[in-house]
């Protein structure tokens, strides 16, 4: 169990990450900012669809966080 919630804490601070890079524009091109791009768009894509376009910020790492979290409480 103790793995487990080591993956997903380590998951979320990945989201983390690419939260706060994507805030920086000239990081977009980076290998390694496309690399924790494309592992975090696994999750949140999914939500990004069920959200309002029109927000003004991308809310769905938020939610994921969120979601980990509540697994890792229930778990």
């Amino acid at each position: 169990m103790a793995v487990i919630s080591t993956i997903l804490q380590a998951y979320i601070f990945v989201l983390l990450v690419d939260a706060i890079l994507s805030y920086f524009p000239q990081f977009s091109k980076n290998p390694y900012r496309l690399k924790i791009k494309k592992i975090c768009d696994y999750s949140c894509d999914p939500i990004r669809k069920r959200l309002p376009p029109h927000l003004p910020f991308d809310f769905s790492p938020l939610l994921v966080i969120l979601l980990i979290k509540l697994v890792i409480f229930l778990w």
